[in-house]
């Protein structure tokens, strides 16, 4: 039933393998995918990962830093997966608790761990209690609630019994009211008629004298106590002489009648706030272990494992902090269970507090997540592409108002300025204004970088066809147009569309698939929150459902708008980063063409994290 099972260390050494019956493919692709898809991106909230045919399932163990993982078909269902890692991995950890100790790499290559029979007997005893669970009972008719209904229970009437028996009820209670009220009004009644024919004077003067009366029997009943005799405060003057050395006669503390001495007064014995709390850390008297500032010490000391509980109410504290910074709810969770596992089994290191070691690995994970797992050098693949004689091609996608027109320019710029000629392709045939738009830009950036100074050849050039035309066949013309006219780079303007709406995100599938760009840049703001998760993942999935390859292109990289106006709300970089797992290739902080910068990933984690 399984494909594989595998140990290995956090540093890549396989300490053991089992590989199941028939099964000849090595189970090194999918462990490397797992461990490049989920263990190095910080994605380890989730303990299952597909690859291909198979499910992965995983266990991380942070005390010795190994990583159990087995492998299966997808199509199978093992409801005793996650029971039979967890033993081997408790199994695993006590017959080998020497040899993992003494981490290492030589330790572990020269060292050879038996666990075959270990692993075929828990296997069998997962696979047994598996099947040895009792399906659940399906009630019958009668023993249902449906069946003690009747036809006439079914019918609601206008003031039928269910009115009956509420107005029961309240006429009840009615009635209970009624007793009381009149209980009280009696004995009001019976005090009114006592103090008739008296003044107020005389009546308040009645009220005093039944009040001290009471006061007087309660003393008289209460019993009375001697007075202890007290001795006069302050200690007798003594006489010392000077020729007496007996350590009995040199002793003038008090004796008590027992033969004890009592050094202090004797009220304190009889002091009713209690013994004051000592101001040291030392206790006076002597015991068999550490007290007082060693036992404080000891608590601060490297020398406790993390648990799942220790780290809840910081982690909770920790999730709603980013939710505030505009993380995605889910992404917040997501990355808080992932720290979580990161840290569960591992040693505290020395004067360190929970929270530190928390949201020191909160932050650890954040900036790899923002720094990305592959590089997007846009100048070095235009060289490259230069040196293929063909223009290096850029789409630009996203939803409506969020500055994909303004953010071309801005590339165009950034691009003319590196010395590369640019062609500018008006693929939106849809918003209206929008080739007036490129055109305005076009004429702008051509003022910026006049065709005198390259050799009375326009740096950007706009290739468009007007409104209403198909966008694909107008990207399919403008690359054409751009080899044959030398253009070193093609940027793709394309319509804003919802990720709900299934025509446009059809049309935009069908432009890149058909086109196939070298970059697909999706551009989003970064004042939303949630909504970046919907559009990604709604985006990513258009262009996989309607792609007609098996490798169909997906989002590359992101261009972050709106930038300069979140001030430390940075939370949308991370939830977009998440999700794809690509990477911010540039920042929009204005509304110059000079307003583009590169995302520092240690600046946006700093301002997520402060408080």
């Amino acid at each position: 039933m399984l494909d594989f099972f595998t140990i290995f260390s956090k540093g890549g050494i396989v300490l053991w393998c089992f590989q199941g019956a028939g099964v000849t493919q090595s189970f090194t692709g999918p462990v490397n995918a797992l461990i490049r898809s989920v263990i190095l991106q910080e994605r380890s909230g989730n303990n299952s990962f597909t690859h291909d045919a198979l499910t992965l399932k995983y266990k991380l163990d942070n005390e010795f830093e190994l990583l159990f993982v087995v492998g299966f078909q997808k199509i199978l269902t093992l409801t005793y997966v996650d029971k039979l890692i967890d033993d081997i991995q408790l199994h695993f950890r006590d017959r080998y608790k020497n040899e993992l100790v003494q981490k290492g790499a030589l330790k572990f290559l020269n060292h050879s761990f038996q666990f075959e029979n270990d692993f075929i007997k828990l296997l069998r005893e997962a696979e047994y209690s598996s099947k040895a669970r009792s399906p659940a009972h399906m009630r019958t008719f009668k023993e249902s609630e449906k069946s003690q209904k009747t036809v006439k229970s079914m019918i609601e009437t206008k003031g039928g019994d269910k009115g009956k028996d509420q107005g029961g009820k309240k006429n009840k209670n009615t009635k209970k009211e009624a007793e009381q009220h009149k209980s009280s009004f009696s004995v009001q009644k019976t005090v009114e008629n006592g103090n008739q024919g008296l003044t107020s004077e005389e009546i308040m003067q009645k009220k005093r004298e039944k009040f001290f009366s009471k006061r007087m029997v309660t003393t008289a009943v209460k019993p009375s106590k001697s007075p202890k005799p007290q001795k006069p405060r302050g200690k007798k003057m003594r006489v010392w002489d000077n020729g007496e050395t007996s350590a009995e006669n040199l002793d003038y503390s008090e004796r008590n009648g027992d033969g004890s001495a009592n050094d202090g007064d004797q009220e304190a014995q009889s002091d009713p706030v209690g013994p004051q709390p000592s101001l040291f850390f030392f206790s006076s008297k002597k015991s068999g272990g550490f007290g007082g500032m060693f036992g404080m010490l000891k608590g601060l000391v490297g020398s406790k494992n993390l648990t799942r509980e220790d780290m809840e109410s910081v982690l909770e504290k920790m999730k709603d902090h980013l939710i505030a910074k505009n993380v995605a709810a889910d992404i917040s969770a997501q990355l808080c269970d992932s720290v979580a596992k990161k840290l569960e089994g591992k040693v505290m290191g020395t004067f360190t507090t929970v929270a530190s070691t928390v949201k020191q690995a909160l932050q650890d994970s954040l900036v790899h997540i923002l720094q990305p797992k592959r590089r997007v050098d846009i100048l070095r693949d235009v060289m490259e592409a230069q040196s293929q004689r063909r223009p290096f091609v850029i789409t630009f996608c996203g939803v409506n108002g969020v500055g994909k027109s303004t953010n071309l320019a801005k590339i165009s710029f950034w691009l003319i300025e590196n010395g590369f000629t640019v062609l500018i392709a008006a693929c939106d045939t849809f918003r209206a204004g929008a080739v007036e738009q490129l055109r305005t830009h076009q004429r702008r950036l051509n003022s910026l970088h006049p065709p005198e100074r390259h050799g009375g050849r326009p740096m950007v050039h706009l290739y468009e066809k007007g409104y209403g035309k198909d966008a694909a066949g107008i990207a399919m013309e403008a690359i054409a147009y751009a080899r044959n006219q030398a253009f070193d780079v093609v940027l793709v303007d394309t319509a804003g569309r919802m990720q709900d709406n299934a025509p446009l995100m059809t049309a935009l599938a069908k432009l890149i698939a058909v086109n196939m760009p070298d970059l697909v840049l999706f551009v989003g703001e970064a004042l939303v929150g949630n909504e970046a998760v919907d559009q990604l993942v709604k985006f990513n999935q258009a262009l996989a459902d309607h792609s007609m390859s098996d490798r169909p292109r997906l989002i590359d990289g992101i261009v972050l708008t709106k930038f300069d106006t979140i001030d430390d709300k940075v939370g949308a970089a991370i939830s977009m980063t998440y999700i794809t797992g690509q990477p911010i290739v540039f920042v929009g902080t204005g509304q110059t063409y000079n307003d583009l910068r590169n995302l520092n990933a240690r600046a946006v984690v700093s301002a997520l994290m402060k408080a």
